[in-house]
């Protein structure tokens, strides 16, 4: 049964590396084509980091320890995926201090997450404990999931004059994260 519920919890962390998997940085020719690529560069790195945290959980025997273990490496990647988001500051358009912002409450709203499944594990005990963990961390990875989808649409569509838009599909580093 623990294996069932860590499986879907995996496929929920598979479903957000698949979102955003792959992609190497490109460096623009503008300044707001570097900061996209640094977005689309952190997020993918972020994502590709909690795609090896489900590979290694669901690769080894499954144990609470295991689980804080796993927990604690996704807080850690979302950490420095808020320190390098926070790092890019704002692009250099009339929609900068937007994008800025909505970079920064992505940032906010995937430690916020992290926070709530690391508080499901630390208080999971028995079977019905872990259930619950499980069930709280897969709505909060789906979740999770989400913001950084609506995160990328709201970023592209910000500014009148389409430069974000323009350096979002222009970025090899994120045509995965677009669909591209």
């Amino acid at each position: 049964m623990r294996r069932t519920l860590i499986g879907a919890c995996a496929a929920v962390l598979a479903a957000l590396a698949v979102a955003g998997c792959g992609g190497s940085s490109s460096s623009g020719t503008t300044a707001t084509d570097t900061w996209a690529s640094g977005v689309c560069t952190a997020i993918t790195t972020w994502q590709n980091q909690l795609k090896s945290i489900e590979t290694s959980v669901k690769s080894g025997s499954v144990t609470k320890d295991s689980i804080d273990g796993a927990v604690s490496q996704a807080q850690d990647a979302t950490v420095q995926l808020g320190k390098s988001l926070k790092k890019l500051g704002k692009p250099d358009t009339q929609a900068g201090a937007q994008a800025k912002t909505e970079v920064q409450n992505l940032s906010d709203e995937l430690s916020k997450g992290v926070k709530t499944i690391q508080d499901a594990v630390s208080d999971a005990t028995g079977a019905a404990g872990v259930l619950s963990a499980v069930s709280t961390a897969t709505g909060t990875l789906s979740t999770m999931v989400t913001q950084v989808t609506t995160t990328m649409t709201n970023l592209q569509q910000l500014d009148a004059q389409g430069e974000l838009e323009k350096a979002f599909e222009s970025s090899a580093a994120c045509k995965p994260l677009l669909g591209s």
